[in-house]
C-alpha cells in the first residue's frame, strides 16, 4: 500500500513539472523587438499607407506578431501632439522609432528621441535643407529614411495646372501655415505664378472650419483654378477640399493620388504607398542591426501624372492631348 502510495506521489510530481517545463520555456523567450510608428494623420486615412510599410517588413523577413511588435500613435492632423506622442513611444522603450504621415512627423519628433534609438522617417520635404539629416549619403548617426520629394513640385504643379486651364488668371493656393515646408513651397509657388503672368492668392488652413473660411476669400477673389499643397492634414481632408471645389466649379490638383482620385481635376507625384513600403524595408534592416548611417537616404524616382478625364468633362475643360499623352493613368 505504501508503494502505491509513493508511486502515486511520484506521477502526480512529475505530472506537474510536466506542466511546469513549458511554463518556464515561454517565460525565458526574449521579447519581440518593438517599432514604435509615429504620423501626424490619421489611422482611419492612413491604412493604404500602413498596409505598405508592413508589407516592406514583409519584404525584409519581418512579420506583425510574429517576429515583431508595432506601437502605433497617430496625431489625428493635430501637430502638437506629435511630440507627446514621440516621448510616449521612447518611454515604450521601441527598438526603432518610425516617423511618417509627414514632414512635421520626423521634425517634431526628433529633438524628443535619444540617439540610442535609431529613427527611420519618410518625408515629402528636402531632409537636407531641412535639417534632418546632415547629407543624404551619410545621413547621421542614429537617422536615415526615404525622400520622395512631393514638396518642392509647387512650379511644375502651377505649371500644369496653366496648361490645363489656360484661361484662368487668378489661382488659388492652399497651404498649411504648420507644415515646416509651408514658406518654401509657397515662395516656389508664388514665383511659378509670376512666370506665368498669373495672380496668386494664398489661402491658408489647419483645421477644417479654417477650409471652409479660405475657400470664402477664394470665391471672393475670383479664383478659377486651385493647387492643394503636399501636406497630412490637407490630404486627409481631401475630401471635404474636393466637395467646396465642385460646389464652386474649381478645378483642383495636387501632388497625390487621393486628390485626381477623388474627383479633382489632376495630381502629379511620387507614391506614398511605395514610399512606405521602402519605409519598411529599411525598418527592417535597422532591426537586422544596420546602423541608419550606413543607409543612404533613399531618394524617389519616379513621378506619376493622373488625369480625371470625367472631372474635366464636368467642368467644361478640353485636356490638351499632349498633357494626355504623358499621363500614367487616364480617369474616365
Amino acid at each position: 500500500m505504501a508503494s502505491d502510495i509513493g508511486r502515486r506521489q511520484f506521477i502526480s510530481a512529475l505530472g506537474g513539472a510536466t506542466v511546469a517545463w513549458p511554463l518556464a520555456a515561454r517565460a525565458q523567450q526574449p521579447a519581440l523587438p518593438v517599432i514604435g510608428y509615429l504620423s501626424s494623420r490619421s489611422p482611419d486615412n492612413s491604412a493604404d499607407i500602413v498596409a505598405a510599410f508592413r508589407q516592406g517588413l514583409n519584404d525584409d523577413g519581418f512579420i506583425v506578431g510574429q517576429n515583431v511588435t508595432i506601437e502605433s500613435r497617430f496625431a489625428d492632423g493635430d501637430f502638437d501632439r506629435l511630440p507627446g506622442l514621440a516621448a510616449d513611444l521612447v518611454r515604450r522603450q521601441v527598438n526603432v522609432f518610425v516617423a511618417t504621415g509627414g514632414t512635421v512627423s520626423v521634425i517634431r519628433a526628433r529633438p524628443v528621441v535619444p540617439t540610442t534609438i535609431p529613427i527611420v522617417f519618410a518625408m515629402g520635404g528636402d531632409p537636407v535643407k531641412l535639417g534632418v539629416v546632415a547629407s543624404l549619403n551619410r545621413p547621421g548617426e542614429n537617422i536615415t529614411g526615404i525622400a520622395f520629394l512631393v514638396n518642392g513640385l509647387a512650379a511644375k504643379q502651377i505649371e500644369m495646372l496653366h496648361e490645363l486651364v489656360p484661361n484662368a488668371v487668378v489661382i488659388g493656393f492652399l497651404v498649411n501655415p504648420k507644415d515646416p515646408n509651408a514658406k518654401s513651397d509657397t515662395k516656389d509657388a508664388q514665383a511659378a505664378a509670376n512666370t506665368f503672368g498669373l495672380k496668386l492668392v494664398v489661402g491658408e488652413a489647419s483645421t477644417e472650419s479654417e477650409i471652409d473660411a479660405t475657400f470664402a476669400n477664394f470665391v471672393q477673389q475670383q479664383v478659377a483654378a486651385l493647387f492643394v499643397d503636399a501636406e497630412p492634414f490637407l490630404l486627409d481632408s481631401y475630401k471635404k477640399i474636393i466637395a467646396l471645389a465642385a460646389q464652386h466649379a474649381v478645378p483642383v490638383v495636387s501632388q497625390f493620388r487621393l486628390f485626381a482620385a477623388g474627383g479633382g481635376l489632376a495630381s502629379y507625384g511620387t507614391s506614398l504607398v511605395d514610399a512606405n513600403r521602402l519605409l519598411g524595408v529599411y525598418a527592417g534592416r535597422v532591426l537586422k542591426g544596420t546602423k541608419p548611417a550606413d543607409l543612404p537616404v533613399v531618394q524617389s524616382t519616379k513621378f506619376d501624372l493622373v488625369i480625371n478625364l470625367k472631372t474635366a468633362k464636368t467642368l467644361g475643360i478640353t485636356v490638351p492631348p499632349t498633357v494626355l499623352a504623358l499621363a500614367d493613368d487616364v480617369i474616365e
